[in-house]
């Protein structure tokens, strides 16, 4: 923001002291002078001027992000068909904010006889390289000229409404017959959109593999098939996806999927086969913190801490899951669920007095993530209220894993918005109730997977992982406890927005996700550094295909054990076609328990690494942002957490326009400078992918010029 300073800044505004306060502040540079905001935002050019970026009284926040509209605009500008442009925010139907632009083209954009898709996908194209993905607007709509008030300011109450041809998407031809309806039905509630024509392109609306394996699911209740995921990928326009789904049904008819039904609570409850085999680890030992689930949350503004209260009281009855123990009184375990009256448990603490108050507040998130739950006498989740100084709350959640998983974050943190709202306004609870709940899952699984569908996923996990190396041998500083030790760190890693933008069009290129072309940057880093070609990688996989599970939290989340080879010298473009068809594989055989895989496969077992990897790789499609709660700034913050189930954990997502997340290492293995050096192979050979995907992956430099130098020469040199 240009704020000015000098002598020529008045003393105020007249007889509007909050106006002064907020405009008026004092200066960072020089004691007992003042600046004026202007709320103009400019930024710096490499030739030292200042270009103009509009106002930020004009900046919208949409899913987390704060965005200006006139720097979008400016960059609508740049193209050639363009005479002016001008962004707004609006929101749809269902309260959803939008970004619309709308443009005056020029003479040699040709005329708008046809539906707009040709400009507006040569729109998107454009900003599409260079600007972040939460940037490109939703719609365009093409104007003869800018509406103007009679002082000649644009008149925003006169743009019109976006139809739904102004959608950036391929030019709009409607679904023909059952199957290609169905599909686009399905397609518009998944991916957020309102209509959906038979040329679209499911990955170019926003689709992901998280988003594909919600589709399989609901096609398979929708159209009675199961379609493998790699169908899709190979298929992503709807009409192409349809037509597969017609060759399969005419050969081999629907295949209706068991219902999940509510069981009878009058009989023990069955623990989920992952929940069993973490009540189990959990026995041996059970001061372990190792389990935990931790959030914080930074609120920011006036606190209704009544209905925030309730808010979470309405949570912990909704959810059994929450309100689940796990009891054994003769060995084996059952699961009793707690009244939904009980309330979930939240101390408060005040730290608005002291003078050390986030010294204070860091040394509770430890004490918070180290206090460990009893799995028998619950509750298994607990919070934490913290009032800070200048009208701010920190409040701190803590989970165990046996009640839920990264997905049910996402459910929580979405449902105690809604709740937090309706309750601050005086309105009951807006939440549908649900049509079952974890325990009836639990037990559909152990039914489910048995006879045929057991056997065929064993044997795939069993044909892939026979004879996988049972640990991946990388150089580490220190050597290993006899004991495998949780103790970890974490080191940030930010994959920038060019080398994203280039990411993206290489996975474009290659058919892939995201997700899939790291995994294969990293697998041929770990390759590098370990000299092994055939290693495995632990991937969390959400485990939430079916609709029915998708809005209720619970421990679903299932870890699967990825196999690269990366033997031959495969090319980088080889290396991603196997990865593609590895993970799509895996995601195709996921139903199986991760601790099933274990007994199946058998590896050789040590109480000093983990069975069949040490290294993970987590891609975050659900992370807790910010958002704005009835007259509160929220945002997720650090946990102060410190532990590691793996010799290292990569977590990664999409932050706006980057790829951002943490390298977690042990630390009685690693230290942090190793880290930081292989976190520098990793974008060292995502970048030499994105310039060369015809290139050797084992080729690749990986040392920067520095390291190369000291490797070469000082360690070689000699005395003369």
């Amino acid at each position: 923001e240009l704020c000015i300073g000098g002598a020529g800044v008045a003393r105020g505004y007249l007889n509007r002291p909050e106006l002064t306060a907020e405009r008026f502040i004092a200066s960072p540079f020089v004691d007992g002078d003042r600046l004026y905001r202007t709320g103009d935002l400019a930024r710096y050019l490499p030739d030292g001027n200042l270009e103009f970026l509009g106002r930020n009284d004009e900046q919208v926040k949409i899913r987390g992000f704060r965005i200006e509209p006139g720097e979008i605009a400016a960059r609508l500008c740049e193209h050639a068909w363009l005479r002016e442009a001008v962004v707004v925010a609006r929101q749809d139907r269902a309260g959803d904010k939008h970004l619309v632009a709308y443009v005056v083209c020029a003479p040699e954009a040709g005329s708008d006889d046809d539906d707009g898709g040709g400009l507006a996908g040569a729109l998107r194209a454009h900003l599409g390289a260079r600007l972040p993905d939460y940037m490109v607007p939703s719609a365009f709509v093409r104007l003869a000229a800018l509406p103007l008030t009679p002082n000649g300011k644009l008149d925003r109450k006169a743009l019109p409404a976006p139809a739904d041809d102004a959608y950036a998407r391929r030019s709009y031809e409607a679904p023909r017959g059952a199957v290609e309806t169905a599909l686009a039905q399905i397609w518009a509630e998944l991916l957020g959109v309102e209509r959906v024509g038979r040329h679209d392109h499911f990955f170019e609306l926003g689709g992901h593999s998280l988003l594909a394996v919600q589709l399989s699911s609901r096609l398979s209740r929708a159209v009675g098939v199961e379609l493998p995921l790699s169908t899709l990928f190979a298929n992503p326009v709807l009409s192409d996806l349809a037509a597969s789904i017609v060759e399969v049904l005419s050969r081999s008819g629907t295949q209706d999927l068991p219902a999940i039904a509510a069981v009878s609570r009058d009989e023990p409850l069955v623990l989920s086969f992952a929940q069993q085999r973490l009540w189990f680890l959990a026995q041996l030992d059970e001061g372990s913190t190792n389990y935990h689930i931790p959030l914080a949350l930074r609120l920011r503004g006036e606190l209704d801490r009544s209905a925030w209260q309730r808010s979470l009281d309405r949570l912990f009855a909704r959810h059994e899951a929450l309100r689940s123990v796990f009891v054994a009184p003769e060995g084996k375990p059952w699961v009793e669920v707690l009244p939904p009256d009980a309330g979930l448990p939240m101390v408060e603490h005040d730290l608005r007095d002291r003078p050390d108050a986030e010294a204070a507040l860091l040394d509770l998130c430890h004490e918070e993530a180290r206090t460990p739950f009893d799995l028998a006498r619950g509750p298994l989740i607990r919070g934490r209220l913290i009032r800070m100084p200048d009208e701010e709350h920190v409040f701190l959640l803590t989970q165990h894993h046996i009640v839920s998983d990264g997905w049910s974050m996402g459910v929580l943190v979405r449902e105690l918005r809604q709740l937090y709202r309706a309750f601050e306004a005086g309105q009951d609870d807006p939440l549908p109730p649900l049509a079952i709940q974890y325990p009836d899952y639990a037990a559909w699984q152990r039914q489910w997977l048995s006879g045929e569908r057991l056997q065929k996923q064993a044997q795939y996990w069993r044909d892939t992982l026979s004879g996988a190396p049972a640990r991946l041998v990388l150089p580490t500083d220190h050597a290993r406890p006899a004991q495998q030790s949780f103790a970890g760190a974490s080191v940030p890693i930010v994959i920038d927005a060019d080398l994203t933008r280039g990411l993206k069009r290489l996975s474009r290129q290659h058919g892939t996700t995201l997700f899939m072309t790291v995994l294969a940057a990293w697998a041929a880093v770990l390759s590098r550094l370990s000299g092994q070609d055939d290693l495995v990688i632990g991937v969390p996989s959400a485990n939430r295909g079916r609709r029915e599970i998708e809005e209720l939290i619970g421990f679903f989340v299932n870890t699967l054990a990825l196999r690269l080879d990366l033997s031959g010298e495969p090319s980088v473009s080889q290396l991603l076609e196997q990865t593609r068809r590895t993970a799509l594989a895996a995601q195709e055989h996921q139903d199986l328990p991760f601790e099933q895989v274990v007994e199946i496969v058998q590896p050789p077992r040590a109480l000093d690494h983990t069975p069949l990897f040490q290294v993970m790789l987590a891609w975050q499609n659900n992370a807790v942002g910010s958002f704005d709660l009835a007259g509160l700034s929220v945002e997720a913050a650090g946990e102060g957490y410190d532990q590691v189930k793996v010799d290292l954990e990569l977590s990664l997502g999409e932050c706006g326009e980057v790829i951002a997340g943490t390298f977690g290492y042990a630390s009685a293995l690693f230290d942090e400078a190793t880290i930081e050096r292989q976190r520098g192979y990793l974008l060292a050979l995502l970048r030499a992918m994105v310039a060369d995907a015809g290139q050797p992956v084992g080729r690749i430099e990986l040392l920067p010029a520095a390291e190369r130098a000291y490797l070469l020469e000082e360690l070689n040199r000699t005395a003369a």
